[in-house]
């Protein structure tokens, strides 16, 4: 799974969302080298036609409260590949009619053995940023009229490359070809049998990787590495 994402002022994230026509804020964007699930994230999406960048919540399922939102107690800040599909499941409609994209430096994954933390990575791209896939939700709450804006990232089985430092899953990296995202972001495009093909485990960037500590304090632990992409 995805646990933490690294979203920080990168020239190479900027220059990646500018060739995406993606229109940044810097007045609002949110940059933290440590984001946790619940935290407010950075999000492309569509809305009425036109592309934007909001502030979204990274937790799918929100409930409303006396004063705004809070997450649902159901885990939904990751969405599994395998329940896309599934009729009922969180991310269903969701998959079908307000995809999203997460620019990123990188991502984070801790591995557990037995429910117990046994080691932590931090892989960012070697060059420019990446962008993971998403699915994201806009709720209403009914008694204050307030609007809220959630995400999910989408994960697929482990890449092979990265069973070393996650076995249970891996986020949806999507190549940086802009008429794919522009594809992937058009709520007009229901048939997601065309996107079949994405949720297959894949590397679009070289990953430099980064064994640490623990992610509060990030302290390295082995010299970096760099994980080829899987792109000839």
């Amino acid at each position: 799974m995805c646990g933490r994402l690294n979203v920080i002022d990168d020239p190479g994230v900027i220059e990646l969302c500018e060739g995406l026509q993606i229109q940044l804020f810097p007045e609002r964007q949110i940059f933290s080298r440590f984001i946790r699930a619940t935290n407010q994230v950075s999000i492309v999406w569509q809305k009425e036609g036109m592309r934007r960048m909001d502030n979204a919540t990274w937790w799918l399922l929100l409930q409303p409260t006396e004063t705004g939102f809070k997450p649902s107690r159901y885990t939904s800040f990751n969405t599994r590949y395998d329940k896309l599909n599934m009729k009922g499941s969180a991310g269903y409609h969701a998959y079908r009619h307000s995809r999203c994209v997460i620019p990123v430096k990188g991502f984070g994954e801790t591995e557990y053995v037995n429910g117990k933390p046994v080691h932590y990575h931090d892989m960012v791209a070697k060059d420019g940023g990446m962008l993971l896939g998403g699915l994201c939700r806009e709720w209403l709450n009914k008694d204050t009229g307030e609007l809220a804006l959630s995400f999910s990232v989408i994960t697929l089985p482990p890449h092979p490359k990265l069973l070393n430092i996650h076995t249970k899953a891996s986020p949806l990296m999507l190549p940086k070809e802009p008429k794919l995202v522009d594809t992937w972001l058009d709520a007009s495009v229901t048939n997601t049998a065309i996107f079949e093909d994405l949720l297959k485990p894949r590397i679009p960037v070289d990953l430099i990787v980064q064994q640490i500590d623990k992610p509060s304090t990030f302290n390295p632990l082995a010299e970096k590495y760099v994980i080829k992409s899987d792109v000839s």
